[in-house]
């Protein structure tokens, strides 16, 4: 017995311990009992509550309750509102409360570039003009600029998670946690030379710096971002991948994104890019897969299998005429698909909505069957698919008792959204990101009312207009021309 051993006045102490906690118990148990209300930190209430939950459940004048950054509470306002007493409340009326979108791809600090060389095939586009460029210009100040541009237009239209491959990454990782934006920031690694890198072992070492300094924050986790199979050796594919198997992180790789991508990496290696990657042992746990334009039926299978998550990126895609994703066959397949921008430089957005919109109409003109992505799977796509593929599912991508507060409020006083027949319609075909009107990341609000409260917009536009003229851009815009002779 616990008892014999202990002397009178430390059992006295128990039984006190005990006592209190039993009439602790009871009492909460008696307020439950008798409908006494809960604290909460806030309250959005009265609103048109899309929860991306497993059943796609809306709720007209529905409530979402949020304490400490994490939801507590979805459901009707009016079953809500005797329960909960909130330290502030917002009245949603006649608007849209959301998850928030989920940019499952991008390079945030390539806002810099936006418009640097448009209207070229990407071997091009990237060899001759965006490389050279990184190559010269980026540093970890450049980086900061770019990403804080970047999350100030992100937040401006509603997403709240993204996922990124680029160089400097603690300068973005810092960006974004002040911004208060969630994301998952890889550092790229490539076989040669780059901004901040002399070779992979280098870029190695600064991961496992970056993934010690970033452990367990709320907000950012730290990937290994292998830039692609034509970028990187066999032996490089190898140790990323040991990498993030060693230190519990996820992996980014863009693959199979245009036709010429496929013909060499089949013609060196004797299979297509996701059979090479397959041979090296590269799946297993979290791997993001960027643009997966020209997968086999083969390669599908082996995708669902090794349970793969795949960013699909529409607009970058069509812009550079790289193709379009088999997006319907990897949805019967199983695997998690979700949208992603790409950089600004191959864009020329971050706006998500503008993808969604893309995302479901490329794959009706392509194949000429308008049933080919429907609404309900691309707002899918945006939310809780974006979540699964950066592996944040169970945190992130839909508004459920347990998960963070991550989510959007959406005007829908505005004469391009009225009238309101089917909401997945509405968000994919009408809405675009200038309809957000406040958004709320780990239950912390970071816009409202169309105001950015965690970064000084005018001062973030300021310093990347200031570093796009020194830039070695096409100096015979007009525009351009101008501004560097009044600089």
């Amino acid at each position: 017995m616990l008892t014999t051993w202990m002397t009178p006045l430390s059992k006295y102490r128990l039984y006190i311990v005990t006592a209190i906690v039993i009439a602790f118990l009871a009492l909460v148990g008696s307020q439950m009992a008798s409908g006494a209300t809960v604290p909460v930190d806030l309250m959005i209430t009265n609103g048109l509550v899309v929860t991306m939950d497993s059943a796609l459940t809306v709720i007209e004048g529905g409530s979402v309750a949020v304490d400490k950054g994490e939801i507590v509470a979805v459901g009707p306002a009016s079953a809500m509102k005797d329960r909960y007493v909130a330290t502030r409340t917002i009245d949603a009326a006649g608007k849209l409360v959301m998850p928030g979108l989920v940019n499952s791809h991008t390079h945030a600090a390539m806002t810099l570039f936006r418009g640097l060389a448009d209207d070229l095939p990407l071997d091009t586009w990237l060899t001759k003009h965006i490389w050279p460029a990184e190559a010269k210009f980026i540093t970890p100040a450049s980086v900061r600029i770019g990403a804080n541009l970047a999350l100030a237009e992100m937040i401006r239209s509603g997403t709240t998670t993204f996922s990124d491959m680029y160089f400097f990454a603690d300068e973005l990782a810092q960006a974004a946690k002040t911004a208060g934006v969630r994301g998952v920031v890889g550092e790229a690694v490539l076989d040669f030379p780059t901004p901040d890198s002399k070779s992979p072992q280098e870029s190695f070492a600064a991961i496992e710096k970056l993934a010690a300094k970033w452990k367990n924050d709320p907000l950012i986790m730290i990937a290994v971002a292998p830039h692609s199979p034509y970028t990187c050796s066999p032996e490089t594919l190898k140790s990323a991948k040991k990498l993030a198997d060693t230190l519990g992180l996820p992996l980014i790789i863009h693959v199979s994104e245009t036709r010429k991508e496929v013909s060499d990496i089949t013609g060196k290696y004797g299979v297509p890019p996701f059979k090479h990657l397959d041979r090296l042992d590269f799946f297993g746990g979290t791997v993001i897969v960027a643009h997966a334009v020209y997968p086999t039926p083969d390669e599908i299978r082996l995708m669902a299998e090794k349970k793969v998550g795949v960013a699909h990126n529409p607009e970058s895609n069509m812009k550079l005429a790289s193709g379009v994703a088999p997006v319907p066959e990897m949805l019967r397949a199983g695997i998690a698909v979700g949208l992603g921008t790409d950089g600004a430089a191959s864009n020329n957005n971050l706006n998500m909505f503008k993808e969604m919109n893309a995302a479901a109409l490329l794959q009706k003109v392509s194949r000429l069957e308008p049933t080919a992505m429907t609404a309900r799977e691309t707002v899918t796509a945006a939310t809780i698919g974006g979540a699964k593929v950066l592996g944040l599912e169970k945190r992130i991508g839909s508004l459920e008792n347990g998960k963070r507060a991550d989510l959007i409020i959406i005007d829908l006083n505005r004469p391009h959204l009225v009238p309101l027949y089917d909401v997945y319609s509405l968000l994919v075909y009408a809405a675009n990101g200038a309809d957000v009107e406040t958004v709320f990341i780990e239950g912390r609000p970071v816009m409202e009312n169309r105001k950015l409260l965690t970064l000084d917009e005018g001062s973030v536009m300021r310093e990347a207009q200031k570093l796009a003229l020194k830039i070695p851009i096409l100096r015979d815009s007009p525009v351009v021309s101008y501004k560097a002779s009044h600089e």
